[in-house]
């Protein structure tokens, strides 16, 4: 399960500020890109969104895992598809 940690500055007792976090390699390096950026927190695995860094997605490396592969595999294709008219 993902859970949603919104609007909080702190995550299983550290301040979000003190967080490592890394972006995506598919990011621009310029300022103002939007990209994802992922943080290991405990066994917490913490993704955010640079353009909403406040919001929190929080999960565990083998859900994060999972998601990854469904996405890759195209299992979650339909989920984007435009809805038919």
């Amino acid at each position: 399960m993902i859970s949603f940690v919104t609007s909080l500055n702190r995550l299983e007792g550290v301040e979000m500020t003190e967080v490592n976090w890394q972006k995506s390699s598919y990011s621009s390096a310029g300022d103002g890109n939007s990209c994802i950026e992922l943080a290991l927190i405990g066994t917490t695995v913490a993704l955010r969104e640079s353009d909403d860094p406040r919001t929190v997605l929080a999960t565990t490396p083998v859900k994060l895992g999972a998601l990854l592969r469904s996405i890759k595999a195209g299992r979650l294709d339909h989920l984007a598809a435009a809805p038919k008219a």
